[in-house]
C-alpha cells in the first residue's frame, strides 16, 4: 500500500495533480523521468528535495491507481 501521507491531493497546487508532499513535484513528473530511464539516483540528484522513499511512493501510488481504473467497453466510432 501506498504511504498515503507522502502523495497529497490538493486543488490549489499543480491544478489538482497528486504531488509529493510538501513540494510541488507531481507524481507524473517522477513516472515520466523513471519511464525515460532515469535511475533512482539520478532523480534524486534532479530533485534533491526528494527521497527514495518518495519515489517508492509515487510508483505505488501510480500501481494503485491503475488497479482501480474500471475498462468500460462500448462500440467503436
Amino acid at each position: 500500500m501506498t504511504d498515503k501521507g507522502r502523495i497529497v491531493i490538493d486543488p490549489n497546487i499543480c491544478h489538482g495533480k497528486p504531488i509529493i508532499e510538501g513540494t510541488r513535484i507531481m507524481v507524473t513528473n517522477i513516472l515520466s523521468l523513471l519511464g525515460g530511464g532515469y535511475s533512482v539516483s539520478q532523480i534524486l540528484d534532479y530533485y534533491p528535495d526528494l527521497s527514495a522513499e518518495d519515489i517508492k511512493a509515487a510508483i505505488e501510488y501510480a500501481i494503485e491507481t491503475i488497479q482501480e481504473e474500471k475498462v468500460v467497453l462500448g462500440e467503436a466510432h
